[in-house]
């Protein structure tokens, strides 16, 4: 790509374009939060940018350790530019690596067919600012001798650690860069040389041009005589073209007071065999309730400050229904369908109300903490009460400690938090919320062993 100030004409219309020096022709995104559990692409543009990286790159054993560091989050804030995008990666003892990947911007000629295409079909358009890539807009871009997506070797990295091939370093950026084309294709189109708002730009000014040139045709048909077709209209890329004539739209609404109510189910015809009327009316007003929770996030004044969820198992999600349902009325369906005997879908609800996924996690997860790990929690046991007041902690196995005798047991998340437990009969039961430090979780065990009221409102998850 030429840098500089080039004219051209369109249809008897010109417009100027400045390359390289469009004020946001460079984008910054945030860290995103570690993926656990989840695919690095799940759009088939963001698996071709992967299939780019995996048939590129000769050590698959490099691209496997850059997959685990992007799946921890070792990828700090991602920087795209044309040309290239650039990222700090962390290795695991804390080193710090800048690492780039350079793709081939396009030049001007091939800018120029792109958006004469894009203008011919402004469903192309439409689709990218709905933040989707069809696969007939690459079609027709190859048709034009445009190829968007990367292929073998297009990806060329450059990394402090000074590695010649793909490095983990640069594998865990172009893994978090999946991500992000998920999110927003014109991340792909930044990458290739043009920005967003710069691509709109000449896409605006070239529609302007095409329809006033169709504007002046028409005007020498009726000139000389030829009777026009039918009403000439206005086409859609000349309305969009016209969208900075037209006022702001209004900012938009708030989102409701309350979740809406699910028409009722209670009606003179009994239900088919096999339905459950009452269990659809639950279903719906709980999905009501959390449509207006995402709703209510999405329209924050930052709705990416909201905490990055896990998507829950049939097994927990079972266990957030029965705490949302607040009684009886489910409950031993849902031990049924959670694989529970109802003691302890009793447990796994009272400990849900507590914390969530989380709390669910510490009562039924059985794994074994690493030694790293449990070196902390000794640790933070240690400083967490002056002098000789440190009650008689004994080490019961999975990072978990009781005091002989009093009933009481503190369990350590595999977050660092620590979640008090009291004796019940045979049973350890929660006792309260999560705390940072251990004597306060250890006070709540001892000051309570009541579970929340039923029917709280259990934390989202």
């Amino acid at each position: 790509m030429t840098n500089g100030t080039e004219n051209s004409r369109e249809n008897g219309g010109e417009f100027t374009r400045t390359e390289g020096h469009e004020p946001d022709a460079e984008r910054t995104f945030a860290a995103l939060p570690p993926a656990h559990g989840r695919g690095f692409a799940g759009t088939w543009w963001g698996q071709a940018w992967l299939k780019a990286l995996e048939d590129t790159a000769l050590d698959g054993q490099q691209l496997k350790k850059g997959r685990r560091m992007a799946r921890e989050g070792a990828v700090g804030a991602v920087s795209v530019r044309p040309g290239r995008i650039t990222a700090v990666v962390r290795d695991r003892d804390g080193t710090a690596q800048r690492s780039d990947v350079l793709l081939q911007r396009l030049g001007a000629e091939e800018w120029d067919r792109f958006l004469d295409m894009a203008v011919d079909r402004a469903g192309h358009i439409a689709a990218l600012l709905d933040r989707e890539m069809p696969p007939h807009l690459l079609e027709d871009a190859a048709d034009v001798g445009i190829e968007l997506l990367p292929g073998i070797g297009d990806l060329e990295p450059e990394c402090a650690c000074e590695a010649w091939d793909h490095c983990p370093h640069s594998a865990a950026l172009c893994y978090q860069v999946a991500r992000l084309l998920d999110q927003d294709p014109f991340v792909l189109l930044l990458m290739r040389g043009r920005s967003e708002r710069g691509l709109l730009d000449e896409l605006q000014v070239r529609s302007v041009a095409r329809a006033a040139r169709s504007r002046q045709d028409d005007g020498e048909a009726a000139d000389g005589g030829a009777a026009p077709e039918g009403p000439a209209g206005v086409s859609a890329v000349a309305a969009f073209a016209a969208g900075g004539l037209l006022p702001p739209p209004p900012a938009p609404p708030g989102p409701p007071a309350g979740p809406g109510q699910p028409p009722s189910l209670d009606t003179e015809a009994a239900p088919p065999e096999g339905i459950d009327a009452d269990a659809l009316e639950f279903l719906a007003a709980d999905a009501a309730a959390r449509a207006l929770r995402l709703l209510a996030e999405a329209l924050a004044p930052d709705p990416h400050a909201a905490p990055w969820e896990e998507e829950l198992t049939p097994r927990q999600d079972g266990v957030r229904l029965a705490a949302a349902s607040g009684g009886e009325r489910f409950a031993a369906r849902l031990a049924s369908g959670t694989g529970r005997p109802r003691a302890e879908l009793d447990l796994a609800v009272r400990a849900w109300r507590y914390g969530g996924a989380a709390a669910l996690a510490v009562l039924e997860d059985e794994r074994t903490p690493e030694p790293e790990e449990l070196a902390r929690a000794g640790a933070a046991l240690d400083a967490a009460w002056e002098g000789g007041d440190r009650p008689g902690l004994r080490a019961v196995g999975r990072g978990r400690w009781t005091v002989p005798g009093a009933g009481v047991q503190l369990r350590y998340g595999a977050d660092g938090r620590w979640w008090p437990y009291r004796k019940e009969g045979s049973r350890w039961a929660p006792a309260g919320p999560a705390d940072h430090d251990p004597a306060a979780a250890f006070a709540d065990a001892l000051g309570s062993g009541d579970a929340p009221p039923p029917g709280s409102e259990a934390p989202a998850g």
